[in-house]
């Protein structure tokens, strides 16, 4: 036990505990919804399995498939069936969502986040380019 009045003493469990509470918070949010992290996988694998975006997400397949759905509905993949499996094209032309950001394209956030992938299709429009 340090002596009373010590620095060290005082401070420790103020550490620890602003160490655990931080760990906590950063847990409980990150910088890219679901929606994006999906969009980042299939950037990574294009051919991959709804299974498989859910482990590697933590989300349950169910949610994936709804993720899945949106991101076709509102243009920014397309789905192609090659026998029993579907591969997703990322339509990377199409403007970001958030109506500050209608300048930047999907495929300028992702080749920032993930580099040039498989997933973005050959000729789409990227860096000065593709801006709207």
């Amino acid at each position: 036990m340090p002596a009373a009045g010590s620095i060290v003493g005082n401070l420790k469990p103020a550490i620890c505990f602003r160490k655990v509470w931080y760990a906590f918070r950063m847990g409980s949010w990150g910088f890219l919804s679901n929606h994006g992290r999906v969009l980042l996988s299939l950037a990574h694998d294009p051919g991959m399995r709804l299974r498989d975006i859910a482990a590697s997400l933590g989300i349950t397949e169910r949610t994936a498939f709804g993720i899945i759905t949106d991101l076709i509905a509102a243009g920014y993949i397309r789905k192609h069936k090659d026998g029993r499996r579907n591969h997703y094209q990322i339509q990377a032309h199409q403007p970001l969502p958030e109506p500050t950001s209608r300048e930047r394209t999907v495929g300028e956030v992702l080749a920032l986040l993930a580099g040039p992938g498989p997933g973005l299709g050959p000729g789409q429009p990227s860096g000065e380019e593709g801006h709207r």
